[in-house]
């Protein structure tokens, strides 16, 4: 991996199809859902095959929603998972626990309670942003608010964006906030779950141009 690259991360994988598709395409992370309530819902024990596809060129991220930490710790090791994004209410002491053990990824959604000031309280924790919807938890297609983000670059010792991201809208977003990483799920779906590898193609593009 290329030395302060900005870092792209597909999220909702749902198959070994499209994590072979990932590692071809030039992504660097995937993102593995493990709530229950979501349409791209992963069952556990199929992880650690795709895991293992992933293995050595692509990290496997753990997605969780307020989920406690035995069971992260417990999925995530039982699929050879070493980073987890967590969503929800979990303390900075839990997170920091976790960080003992795996790369952590603590999410926030940019609605009208959170601050940027808010990421500052996680130091062990990389920081994902993503857009505030009433009843689903990513994957919305909603865009995050820019300008926030850009405001909690600060506070974050490694920012990913999400929210809304496409092939059209990334290179924007990329000079609005500088991120040191981008976050696509529905922007390269043909369905919910489905990955269309033409788009995933055309969104790396667009991110590898943006930060020349």
């Amino acid at each position: 991996m290329k030395a302060n690259r900005l870092q792209i991360k597909i999220c909702g994988i749902t198959n070994l199809e499209d994590a072979k598709a990932c590692v071809e395409l030039g992504a660097d992370m995937c993102g593995l859902n493990f709530y229950p309530q979501s349409s791209r819902y992963l069952e556990p024990q199929r992880a650690r095959e795709i895991v293992e596809v992933l293995a050595g060129s692509v990290r496997a991220v753990g997605v969780f929603v307020d989920a406690p930490a035995s069971e992260i710790r417990n999925i995530a090791n039982a699929g050879g998972i070493e980073c987890v994004q967590v969503h929800g209410d979990l303390s900075a002491k839990t997170c920091r626990e976790l960080a003992r053990e795996f790369r952590v990824i603590r999410a926030f959604s940019t609605d009208e309670q959170f601050q940027p000031e808010d990421a500052g309280s996680f130091p062990d924790c990389d920081v994902l942003l993503d857009a505030h919807h009433a009843e689903l938890r990513g994957g919305t297609g909603v865009t995050c608010d820019w300008s926030t983000a850009r405001a909690t670059l600060p506070f974050a010792r490694f920012l990913i964006l999400s929210g809304g991201l496409n092939a059209q809208n990334v290179g924007q977003a990329i000079a609005t906030v500088a991120p040191h990483a981008v976050d696509v799920c529905s922007g390269v779906e043909s369905a919910p779950g489905v990955k269309d590898y033409r788009t995933i193609e055309k969104f790396i593009a667009a991110v590898r141009i943006a930060e020349c």
